[in-house]
């Protein structure tokens, strides 16, 4: 049980949620290479939720037609990718959502989906994409009494921390602007 690394979860932003989520054993036979290319992909699929979620900065001057065909052509690419995300990964193919407690250095997800093995990948579908799910190899830290288990993620690079980092803060600055429009 690694308490420094609990601590430091605690202490940082962390985004709650339910999430399409799978916690399986993380392979034995994943080497080095295995996880370093997984850890490329993760940063890929950051980069393109990062790019996905990216809002133009709203402009004063409504009336100017370059922007209002930006506006239209915006609209029109995010009608696409929803499409495309829906055809590469329909709905109902999608594990089931569950609560989940993340940041760049672990999870507090329900312990009943844990496999008997410590060592676990979680892979994390999120709407913005639901189709390129993260993948983030993980151990068991320690098993709580509410029925949550904490996991710290291991084997990530900087850069993919990073990343993980940045979309955490725009999640949780985006719940909790919800949160504040919801009271006004």
């Amino acid at each position: 049980m690694n308490d420094a690394l609990w601590l430091a979860f605690s202490e940082r932003v962390c985004v709650e949620d339910r999430v399409r989520l799978v916690v399986e054993a993380l392979d034995p036979a994943m080497d080095r290479a295995a996880l370093a290319r997984l850890a490329e992909r993760n940063l890929a699929t950051l980069a393109s939720i990062a790019a996905l979620e990216e809002r133009r900065s709203e402009s004063t001057d409504d009336d100017n037609p370059v922007l209002q065909e930006l506006g239209r052509l915006d609209a029109k690419l995010n009608a696409l990718v929803d499409i495309v995300n829906r055809l590469l990964t329909p709905a109902d193919t999608l594990p089931p959502r569950q609560r989940l407690r993340f940041n760049a250095l672990g999870a507090l997800l329900p312990s009943a989906l844990l496999p008997p093995d410590d060592r676990l990948l979680v892979r994390v579908h999120l709407d913005g994409c639901p189709s390129l799910p993260l993948e983030l190899p993980a151990r068991v830290q320690r098993r709580l009494e509410d029925g949550l288990a904490f996991v710290g993620f291991e084997s990530m690079s900087e850069a993919t921390t990073t990343a993980l980092d940045r979309l955490v803060f725009r999640l949780h600055r985006r719940k909790v602007a919800e949160a504040r429009q919801s009271l006004t």
